[in-house]
This record gives structure tokens, C-alpha cells and sequence, in this order.
């Protein structure tokens, strides 16, 4: 594993390219992942995931997928998960415990299930955004709810279950997504509140979570710094660090997207010198793939610690 580089990509279809498989024997990335253009059924998906596998001679090898159910479904060529939004589940939450429980552990489990299936070992959920009344909708019904408490016990409940179901877990978008206004796949979001009034409130869902992996916002919020997106900013990688007390592995959200200002070869070492310890590069853009490839250090010895630990409960 000391070989691997320190950043995730995107492959373009069903099955590895030629020049696909070249990339990743020559650059070695931590981790791929799946989107729907990757999934068309479930002996496809297997056979795609296992010849992943193969190249690093890894049989836990970090395969993700972002399938939170409602609109973001990734498996939609084979299951559909159209109702189970995060509001609803919130929703379910605050009207019936009971109801709650056995809904969202059918969900999960039924979810694991699918994934162990696919050979895929890590789920980028749950989102612990805020639903916040006037926001961009990027987030809109995949929030549990505007209560910070809410989405946290629901973001805890969540973690574990798919822990149990040996499936890795990312929350996101850390430190909070709820309050941008614009969507930050096209434009940069700037946030204005004071510090004391996020700790309170969007900061406070993602507290104390026992998940191995969490993803950035490419969100400004002006008060802490101006400049930079949390992706690039040093400031709130460390209140992510220290306030928020998140010590596992962090990765950027995508690095193609227009929120962030800048080449993607500066994008790509901003990444790592503000605090991230991988870039997430999704596109499948063999030429933009080379420069993330080139720019990613080697796996350091907290990404190789953290990984063996996520590891242990695959077995």
C-alpha cells in the first residue's frame, strides 16, 4: 500500500480502458470511484470492481459510490431508491421513533447488501448538512432536517449500520453545505456568519462522529477565511481538526468542480498543503486524471494508519 498516491478518479464506463489500466498501474491512486455511467448491472459491476482489485492485488482495495437514495441514486440501473430521500427519513424521525428504525435499517441493510454485492466497500453518506429555508436546493431533501441535533443522531444511527454491514461511511460536507446559496458544482458559494453562530448550529451536526472519512465543502465562509474554499483553507481544516474534532482521513469533495477558482494542477496542491490528506477527482478525464496523478504526494504514514484501521472492520 506505501506505493499508492493520495487522491481518488473516476473511471468513464462499464468496464477499465486500456489507458485506464495503464494510469492506474503507473499512478496507483488510494481508492476509485463509481458512478452511474459505471453500473449496469450487478455481474458487470462486480467484474469491473474486481479488476480493480486485481491491478493492486488487494481484495479490500477502496472502491466508493455516492448512493445516498432520493435523487442522488447511482444504482438506479438496478434498483430504485427514488423515495428514500434523507427528508424523508428525517421527517419519519420526529413523527415515529419506532417507524424510523425499522425503515432506515431495512434501508441501510438492504443497501450494504447491494454494495457488498457490487464489491463496493465505501458509501460517500451520510449528509449532514443542515436544510436551510432560502439555500441553493444542491441540498434541498438530501438534508435530515433544519435541526442540528436531528441530523446528527440520524448521521450516528447511520454509521454505525453501515459499519456493522462492513461498509465505510463519509460524512459530508464538512464543516457544512446547508447555508450556501449557490450550487458549488458551477459557482463558489460564500457564506457570512459570525463563527460562535456555525459552531451552533451547521458546524454542530458533524461533531464526534465515528466514521473513518469525511468530505469537503468548496465553500467560502468570509468571517473565517476569506480567500479560500474550506478545501484550500488551512483555517478550517484546522477547526475541522480542533472544533469539530475530526481525526480520521479527510478528502476533498471533486476537484472539477467550478467552484474552485485556479488550475487544476494549483487546485490539486492547495488540496493537500491547506489539510486534506486525498483529492477526489471524478470526471474521468484521462488528461485532467494525469495532472491530479502527478500532483498527489505518496500515501503518507496517517493515510496508510487510518486505511489499516478502515480495513479491520471489512474482514
Amino acid at each position: 500500500m506505501n506505493n499508492r498516491r493520495s487522491f481518488i478518479i473516476g473511471i468513464k464506463s462499464t468496464k477499465l480502458s486500456q489507458k485506464e489500466i495503464i494510469f492506474l498501474k503507473k499512478y496507483k491512486p488510494w481508492g476509485v470511484i463509481l458512478f452511474s455511467r459505471n453500473i449496469k448491472n450487478i455481474k458487470q459491476t462486480f467484474s469491473l470492481t474486481s479488476s480493480i482489485r486485481k491491478i493492486f492485488n488487494d481484495k479490500k482495495y477502496p472502491i466508493l459510490i455516492d448512493q445516498e437514495g432520493g435523487r442522488v441514486n447511482r444504482l438506479k440501473n438496478i434498483v430504485l431508491f427514488d423515495n428514500y430521500t434523507s427528508e424523508f427519513f428525517g421527517n419519519k424521525f420526529k413523527k415515529n421513533y419506532k417507524e424510523f428504525q425499522i425503515l432506515y435499517q431495512f434501508f441501510i441493510d438492504k443497501t450494504s447488501y447491494l454494495l457488498n454485492l457490487l464489491g463496493i466497500n465505501i458509501n460517500t453518506v451520510p449528509v449532514l448538512d443542515l436544510r436551510i429555508k432560502g439555500s441553493s436546493n444542491i441540498i434541498g431533501d438530501r438534508s435530515f432536517s433544519n435541526d442540528p441535533k436531528i441530523v446528527s443522531k440520524i448521521g450516528d444511527f447511520f454509521i454505525n449500520q453501515f459499519k456493522k454491514n462492513k461498509i465505510g461511511t463519509v460524512i459530508k460536507h464538512i464543516p457544512g453545505h446547508g447555508l450556501a446559496k449557490v450550487d458549488s458544482h458551477h459557482l463558489t458559494p460564500v457564506v457570512k456568519k459570525r463563527l460562535n453562530y456555525l459552531l451552533k448550529n451547521d458546524f454542530s451536526s458533524f461533531k464526534n462522529k465515528k466514521t473513518f472519512f469525511a468530505m469537503t465543502a468548496h465553500i467560502v465562509f468570509k468571517k473565517i477565511d476569506n480567500k479560500n474554499t474550506v478545501t484550500h483553507s488551512k483555517k478550517l481544516i484546522k477547526l475541522i481538526r480542533k472544533k469539530i474534532g475530526f481525526k480520521n482521513i479527510l478528502i476533498s469533495d471533486d476537484l472539477s468542480m467550478k467552484s474552485l477558482k485556479g488550475t487544476l494542477k494549483e487546485n490539486t496542491i492547495k488540496t493537500f498543503s491547506a489539510g486534506c490528506n486525498l483529492a477526489l477527482h471524478c470526471n474521468a478525464n484521462l488528461k485532467e486524471m494525469y495532472i491530479v496523478g502527478k500532483n498527489s504526494p505518496l500515501i503518507d504514514n496517517f493515510i496508510l494508519k487510518k486505511t489499516s484501521q478502515f480495513y479491520k472492520i471489512l474482514s
